[in-house]
């Protein structure tokens, strides 16, 4: 419910979100997720092209410094938020201008003492891996870009606890724009890691300014006691989970750059920028819908576990057959795009990464359900597992393999996510077989033709029919599977009813 204090006076306001019963959570979740692949569909494809001729471009040793600075600055940016902005979206009763103003205040606070704390310790940093002065300067844009993305923090948790995802993707849109056409030109010419520095401040701005326009909010200062210690009890639990996801990542980025180098670093970004990419144009939009959703039906198990199978079945539907056949094309790729030969050392990595955003896939669904239904121990618990696993495993396989040391930690770390589906079912119980039974036999099914025909390829239109031709087969195998009412089922569900 909306709180008393705020609602005399403000019910136009758009600072306040107002109660949503399930059928309105059901048809702003699908529209959000439709919202979300639609309109970013087509820059999800410029990112896809962006990346490619940035790795045409750039050399794997500049591509490795862009994921050291970048693993570095997002090290520091856990210690940005203390779990206040994910308390505000989870939050079950209504939020107040108070809960605002100290959410804004207090990452202010965390956000400035980073950065001076970021300018001190640069010296180190350049020092100990060698960055040079061209390093140096995407290292202080992207801190400063992170104050940037500070001041959006408020407007964003309010569109995303409405639910209203066709507003939130403006800004990112123009960010990715900003970004993508900003280091790809620059690249182009020649400018090197420089390229990212520009592009970096670019889409700091410009999604600043598009933020407060698409939703107007007036900053306000002031820490109220009450109102922290409310959003802490969510929030510090959470943020221990995203201090543990930190250290596993990107804190573990920051080590292996001593033992691999910047140039094993570039291999190791390179296959995992390209296995991630088919998870951000399908998992980042329905766990962004996903986590609101969820939350929002907590108090209804079947509806819960329904709002679960939903996700995870089009979700294992869209990355399976897409990561299956990147894993196959990727090898003739190498050898028919120009200049793109130094890669091929990137290749096996390539496969591990693909079979861990495959697992990803699942994961990540799960974990969002656990942190949206409140069980942040659980979560903890696993997160201890994967951090655990990979401190364990990957300095250690590093030191052996060198950069295919990390992918064979990777895999092994990957494969431990099963876990994750028999915790998420001890807290709801939904069909997990019945979910990826469907896409699992499609996607062998296609795979088994790839198999056969990728190795002929030798050049873009023999791929392009392979490709058309595999994308038919896995549509028909699921037809088969599933019969006509699939579609229908599914046409069905993704209709948006307007009052």
């Amino acid at each position: 419910m909306i709180d008393e204090t705020l609602s005399a006076g403000r019910q136009n306001s758009p600072d306040i979100p107002t109660s949503l019963e399930f059928q309105e959570v059901k048809h702003r979740s699908i529209s959000g997720v439709m919202a979300l692949i639609s309109r970013t569909f087509i820059i999800q494809i410029i990112s896809f092209v962006a990346t490619l001729f940035l790795t045409i471009f750039l050399d794997p040793n500049t591509y490795g410094i862009f994921y050291l600075v970048s693993s570095v600055v997002n090290f520091l940016a856990y210690f940005s938020d203390i779990g206040l902005a994910a308390a505000l979206i989870q939050k079950k009763e209504g939020i107040t201008k108070e809960d605002l103003s100290t959410t804004f205040t207090v990452q202010q606070i965390l956000v400035i003492s980073l950065l001076i704390l970021l300018f001190l310790v640069s010296p180190f940093l350049r020092t100990q891996y060698q960055i040079d002065q061209a390093g140096m300067y995407l290292l202080y844009a992207m801190g400063i870009s992170l104050f940037l993305s500070s001041l959006k923090t408020i407007p964003s948790i309010m569109l995303e606890r409405e639910i209203k995802f066709n507003k939130l993707i403006l800004p990112q849109v123009l960010e990715t724009l900003t970004f993508n056409a900003l280091a790809v030109v620059l690249a182009w010419q020649g400018f090197g890691v420089t390229a990212f520095t520009v592009a970096v401040l670019g889409r700091g701005v410009v999604g600043l300014v598009a933020m407060y326009l698409v939703y107007p909010w007036r900053p306000s200062l002031g820490i109220h006691r009450d109102s922290l210690s409310h959003l802490l009890r969510f929030g510090l639990p959470y943020q221990a989970n995203t201090f543990l996801a930190v250290l596993k990542d990107d804190g573990m980025t920051i080590i292996l750059t001593r033992i691999i180098g910047t140039q094993g670093l570039g291999y190791i970004g390179w296959a995992s920028r390209w296995a991630g990419l088919p998870l951000r144009i399908v998992m980042d939009n329905l766990t962004k819908v996903s986590f609101p959703t969820f939350a929002r039906l907590q108090h209804d198990q079947e509806k819960l576990a329904h709002a679960v199978e939903i996700s995870l079945k089009y979700m294992c539907l869209l990355a399976f057959p897409v990561l299956a056949g990147m894993g196959f094309i990727a090898l003739p790729l190498t050898h028919l795009i120009p200049r793109y030969a130094k890669w091929l050392p990137a290749i096996i990595p390539l496969y591990i990464y693909l079979y861990n955003s495959a697992w990803a896939s699942i994961s990540t669904s799960l974990t969002n359900l656990l942190n949206a239904t409140g069980h942040i121990k659980s979560t903890f618990k696993l997160m201890l597992m994967w951090t655990g696993l990979t401190w364990l495993t990957m300095p250690f396989l590093a030191l052996k393999f060198g950069y295919l040391g990390v992918a064979y930690a990777t895999g092994i770390i990957a494969t431990s996510s099963i876990v994750t589906i028999f915790m998420a079912r001890s807290h709801v119980r939904f069909n997990l077989l019945a979910i990826i039974t469907t896409p699992l036999t499609a996607t062998l099914v296609m795979s088994i033709y790839l198999f056969f025909t990728t190795r002929f390829i030798t050049s873009f239109p023999l791929l392009a029919v392979i490709v058309v031709v595999s994308v038919l087969l896995y549509t028909l195998s699921i037809l088969f599977l599933e019969g006509k009412s699939f579609f229908t089922d599914t046409l069905n569900y993704f209709k948006i009813k307007h009052a």
